[in-house]
């Protein structure tokens, strides 16, 4: 019964009231990126498979510049992260306008990452369970590594929840995902501005 209907009941409440709460941190936040991003923009919307695989638009703080090389290719993640955008990925600003896709019903707040449409191919059966729910802010991979982890204890972690959802544990992640986010653990992958693609499992 929670994963079928009080799950969205409880997100929607618990979203339209964090929304209240931190209205006053995105307007700084908004204009900081504005003159950092140079002109790229401010916010960061992409396609992302939600639950069975539905496409949907999610939308982030935007923390990278679009410099280009000569030939008009984006250049490294590296280059391109602002240190505004560094220190904003790194506190986990940048997912707060996704409380937009949780109101929509896009998203939940505790779920797997919605991840990139191009990686839906190249899941195993198993690993593409995790759209059986809909992605979220945050999720018990995140409270287990985040980015510093590999792809396949990731979709394990993603499984796993699938299997154990419960208002219980979705409170637990709740408070993992606060601490995770005080102490600044496992943002990015060793030698990568964020984490390398996904490219298969073989």
């Amino acid at each position: 019964m929670y994963i079928r209907f009080l799950k969205r009941v409880v997100d929607f409440i618990l979203t339209f009231v964090a929304l209240v709460f931190i209205l006053p941190v995105l307007l700084p936040v908004s204009v900081s990126l504005y003159f950092a991003n140079r002109g790229a923009g401010i916010f960061f919307t992409q396609s992302r498979p939600g639950k069975n695989g539905r496409i949907f638009k999610v939308i982030k703080f935007k923390t990278m510049t679009d410099e280009r090389d000569s030939k008009g290719n984006l250049l490294s993640d590296e280059v391109r992260l602002t240190k505004i955008g560094k220190f904003i990925r790194s506190t986990s600003i940048d997912e707060l306008p996704q409380f937009l896709n949780v109101l929509k019903g896009d998203m939940a707040l505790i779920g797997p990452r919605p991840l990139l449409v191009q990686y839906l191919p190249l899941y195993s059966k198993e690993q593409a369970r995790r759209h059986e729910v809909r992605p979220g802010l945050s999720g018990w991979a995140q409270c287990h590594g985040r980015n510093a982890i590999s792809w396949k204890e990731k979709f394990e972690l993603d499984v796993w929840y699938v299997d154990h959802c419960s208002f219980l544990l979705d409170l637990k992640i709740i408070f993992l995902t606060i601490k995770k986010v005080l102490i600044r653990e496992g943002i990015s992958q060793e030698g990568q501005a964020t984490i390398e693609p996904f490219n298969g499992n073989n």
